[in-house]
């Protein structure tokens, strides 16, 4: 399955992934430190009680040790068995170590005869103080005490315990699960916080995009306020002044645009008129028929883009009244048919028709509706490549009524299709055409001012032009 990375990225840029990784730092981060903090102040308090408790004891033994000379006789039965059992008590090896550094008693029976002489036994002999290690690693803490001579000033021994802290250390691995599991669960819920919060804040910024949107496809021209924010205020302020000057500038072309039709209009119909005036004369010079002839048809072309140029404005600010009624479009679109009988046999195009048994009511007006028909139609009759079929199609699916016509260009379409509905582009293309390049940039103008769909599609030499509306309910 392809993956569609431009999506992905588009995300990891958007401002919602954003805010949502500030919350997953500001709220996961601390709890992993917390519970490390947690879990290492457990293990010092814990290390530490064990340290403190084995020193009690151990202080109490020595003691002993050194009141009934011990080091001279190590027989004594009563010291050994607390030696043992301290030695069982914390799972850990007790070793007692001569002035000699001999090791007259190991509760392990294994190295006793044999000389122990490490740096903390030396120290212990040396300053007559007590010294701890505990290593994490291998889950043991060693301690050394002095057994002190008679004059209280040198030690006669030292008694060296190693501790194990398996149980510590099982308890700290408990703990990190647990630890480990809340982490999860915030986790979790820190995620869907984070996506519901991330949604609200940036809840403003979409409506500001959903109105622009709007304003861009021509569903409203209204000022747009979105006070949420101060950010959102600052945009929506500097996004309304912009639009009044477009604003301004559309009505400007607007006038400019009736202005100029209107100037042409006139001189045009006089043209008109003169030219019908000296064809009433009958001329009989071959050369005056053709210069007639060329200037009647050039001058109907120019008088039919002048209105073109009126309607395309007029479609594409919706300065338009619509008279909306409910409409047979089956009905329309036979009668539009009809109407190019005559034209689809000058270019030798069959039509193929498939239309639904359902009725297909569909609430339009009709005057423009029917301009919309005459329009996709007459761009058939003017680039469909002659001796090929047409193929007009209505279905009434989904409660929407489709109407599709499809047709084989006669010239090679090196455009897109948004760009066919865009205004002269036919002109700019192919201007050997007689079409002005408006007729179907008006045609989705009009149909998306009624509420319809226009959209336009194009494989290879086919031309496809598909008309969408929602179907009304309709009984006989």
């Amino acid at each position: 399955m392809k993956v569609n990375w431009k999506v992905r990225f588009k995300f990891v840029k958007s401002l919602r992934f954003r805010i949502l990784v500030i919350l997953i730092i500001i709220g996961i981060v601390p709890s992993i430190i917390v519970e490390k903090g947690i879990v290492n102040s457990y293990e010092d308090r814990a290390v530490s009680n064990r340290q403190l408790n084995v020193k009690n004891q151990c202080d109490i033994l020595v003691n002993q040790l050194a009141k009934e000379n011990y080091l001279q006789d190590p027989s004594s039965e009563g010291i050994n068995s607390e030696l043992t059992m301290l030695s069982n008590v914390y799972s850990g090896r007790i070793l007692i170590v001569n002035q000699d550094f001999q090791i007259i008693k190991d509760t392990y029976d294994l190295d006793k005869g044999k000389y122990m002489i490490s740096k903390e036994v030396v120290k212990c002999f040396q300053k007559l103080k007590e010294s701890s290690y505990y290593d994490r690693k291998n889950s043991y803490i060693e301690m050394t005490m002095p057994i002190p001579g008679a004059d209280g000033e040198r030690a006669q021994g030292v008694l060296l315990i190693s501790i194990s802290t398996e149980e510590i250390v099982s308890s700290i691995d408990i703990l990190e699960q647990k630890g480990l599991r809340i982490l999860v669960i915030s986790g979790v819920l820190v995620l869907i916080f984070g996506y519901i919060l991330a949604g609200i804040l940036i809840k403003p910024f979409a409506k500001i995009t959903k109105a622009i949107e709007d304003i861009t496809d021509g569903f409203q021209d209204e000022k747009i306020s979105v006070p949420d924010y101060t950010e959102t205020e600052l945009i929506t302020d500097a996004f309304n002044k912009m639009l009044g000057r477009v604003q301004s500038l559309d009505t400007s072309r607007q006038e400019f645009v009736s202005n100029v039709s209107h100037e042409l209009k006139t001189p045009l119909t006089s043209i008109i008129n003169y030219v019908d005036l000296m064809k009433r004369e009958n001329p009989t010079d071959p050369k005056i028929q053709e210069y007639l002839r060329i200037l009647d048809e050039k001058s109907q072309r120019l008088k039919v883009l002048t209105e073109d140029v009126v309607e395309a404005s007029k479609a594409s600010t919706g300065n338009i009244k619509l008279e909306m009624n409910d409409i047979d479009f089956v009905e329309m679109v036979q009668q539009v048919i009809g109407e190019f009988e005559e034209k689809f046999q000058e270019k030798n195009l069959t039509m193929m028709v498939h239309f639904t048994d359902e009725p297909s009511i569909i609430y339009a007006d009709g005057q423009r509706m029917w301009r919309v028909l005459e329009n996709v139609f007459g761009n058939v009759v003017k680039y469909a490549m002659e001796g090929t079929r047409v193929y007009a199609e209505i279905s009434n699916r989904n409660k929407k009524v489709t109407f599709s016509l499809k047709n084989i260009s006669a010239q090679p379409l090196n455009i897109s299709a948004d760009e066919l509905t865009e205004r002269f582009i036919r002109g700019d293309v192919a201007r050997n055409t007689e079409g002005s390049g408006l007729g179907l940039s008006i045609a989705k103008s009009l149909t998306e001012l009624q509420g319809g769909e226009f959209k336009l599609y194009l494989d290879g030499d086919l031309f496809k032009v598909m008309i969408t509306f929602v179907a009304k309910n309709y009984s006989k």
